[in-house]
């Protein structure tokens, strides 16, 4: 399970999840970009900035996705 996975999206703006999209991925809305890719590149080391430039998002996109990230992990199940 990505960390994704692990991520309660439902309340996020920056977010949505379409069974049409990249079969159904969180992904940044608007768009095609699966979030796990921003958390999986960050947890890999790179910065908010280059994965900003990557991916040609903005930072404060970036950095918000991050954050929404961060404080909504859902506890893995036992």
């Amino acid at each position: 399970m990505s960390a994704a996975d692990q991520i309660d999206w439902s309340q996020c703006s920056l977010v949505e999840v379409n069974p049409n999209v990249q079969s159904g991925a969180p992904v940044l809305r608007g768009t095609r970009m699966a979030v796990s890719a921003i958390i999986d590149n960050l947890d890999y080391g790179v910065s908010v900035a280059e994965i900003s430039e990557q991916f040609e998002i903005p930072q404060d996109r970036v950095q918000a996705v991050l954050i929404y990230a961060k404080s909504h992990r859902v506890a893995h199940p036992v």
